[in-house]
């Protein structure tokens, strides 16, 4: 049985008489950057989330971006940053003009350390990142007690933790500002590019819809340098019809992570272990063994596609090559970005499908 890593069409199959009107209502009504769909959805999708703003934007990058900017974060400033995350997590700083400090993650949870993030607070340091990683939350709680020991801004980036909750709380709804991102693999993906920024402060909230459209307030009249970050209509109407589906595909997602979870017993792989009080949403089901090229190429093998998120690490990559980060230097980074291997993980995945992957696994 072939069992592919991951596959969309199905979804869209299900989904296109909902999709093709929505488009249709887009372009009978020529909403296309920004306007009626786009303001429809950040309410949605602000209810959904449990926040009082979420800002519609281009991209999940785009809303770390504006998430610096609009807590004054700029030269100077530093931010501290999981190693083992995608590497849109360090442009939000980068951007912004400050310097991205990177921290290790806890060896079971493979998410941001608190411990880790405290040995990196320096005078400068004025955020921190929370990365739910593969849509497990992070130790928010921890989090939370060193920023408001130091002052310090919380960022949550829910790029791929749309639905998980932590505490009975949704994620984005608990640090001082969030980000997330709907590029199209993603538990709610658009059609194309699209992201967005949550937020409890109205003058926050409309300080990042200023930014997103040039600086500007009032047509034509710019109060200082912005971006093009507009959301376009067509994203958000396809998005305010999936939005409607998340709860049943998160719980999907789970019922196929209990198969793996449950049923792999070789001892030559280990999955994420996850924090307390926590209700994560998959949006990826990687495992971490000792030669996971070996792995991979047997999987192929066997017809089940698999993928690396991520195997080398944000501190070693060759853009932040000034910052010094050497190999050693944040080892329980290293190591999970060198031992890990994703495998299929979609809501549409059949029971037949994701045991054919663990009766593999087991067989390995």
């Amino acid at each position: 049985m072939n069992v592919p890593f991951f596959d969309l069409s199905r979804q869209y199959q299900m989904l296109k008489p909902e999709i093709q009107d929505a488009l249709q209502r887009v372009m009978d009504q020529t909403a296309f950057s920004g306007g009626p769909f786009v303001d429809r959805f950040e309410e949605e999708l602000a209810a959904y989330t449990g926040v009082n703003y979420a800002v519609g934007l281009n991209s999940g990058t785009s809303a770390l971006h504006l998430a610096m900017l609009v807590h004054g974060i700029g030269p100077g400033d530093e931010v501290i940053v999981p190693a083992n995350t995608f590497i849109a997590t360090a442009w939000g700083p980068s951007y912004a003009g400050a310097t991205p400090v990177f921290c290790d993650i806890d060896p079971l949870t493979w998410n941001i350390d608190p411990e880790s993030v405290r040995s990196k607070i320096s005078s400068r340091t004025k955020a921190i990142i929370g990365v739910h990683l593969y849509g497990q939350p992070c130790n928010l709680d921890a989090l939370r007690s060193i920023a408001d020991e130091h002052g310090l801004v919380l960022m949550e980036d829910g790029a791929q933790s749309i639905g998980a909750t932590y505490r009975g709380q949704k994620t984005m709804a608990i640090g001082d500002i969030a980000a997330t991102s709907f590029y199209p693999g993603k538990n709610l993906g658009a059609y194309g590019e699209g992201g967005a920024l949550f937020t409890n402060d109205q003058t926050v909230a409309e300080h990042a819809k200023s930014l997103r459209s040039h600086g500007s307030k009032q047509r034509y009249f710019h109060d200082e340098i912005g971006y093009n970050y507009r959301m376009e209509g067509f994203q958000a109407a396809v998005l305010s019809v999936k939005l409607r589906y998340i709860d049943r595909w998160n719980a999907r997602r789970r019922e196929v992570a209990a198969l793996y979870l449950e049923d792999v017993k070789n001892p030559k792989i280990t999955f994420q272990s996850r924090e307390p009080e926590s209700t994560g949403v998959f949006h990826l089901m990687v495992l971490t063994t000792e030669n996971r090229e070996h792995l991979r190429d047997y999987l192929a093998e066997q017809g089940i596609g698999t993928a690396f998120h991520y195997p080398h690490p944000c501190h070693l990559q060759k853009a932040y090559a000034d910052l010094g980060y050497k190999p050693g230097s944040i080892p329980n980074a290293e190591a999970q970005a060198a031992h890990c291997l994703s495998l299929p993980m979609f809501p549409e995945i059949t029971d037949e499908e994701a045991m054919a992957v663990v009766h593999a696994l087991n067989a390995y």
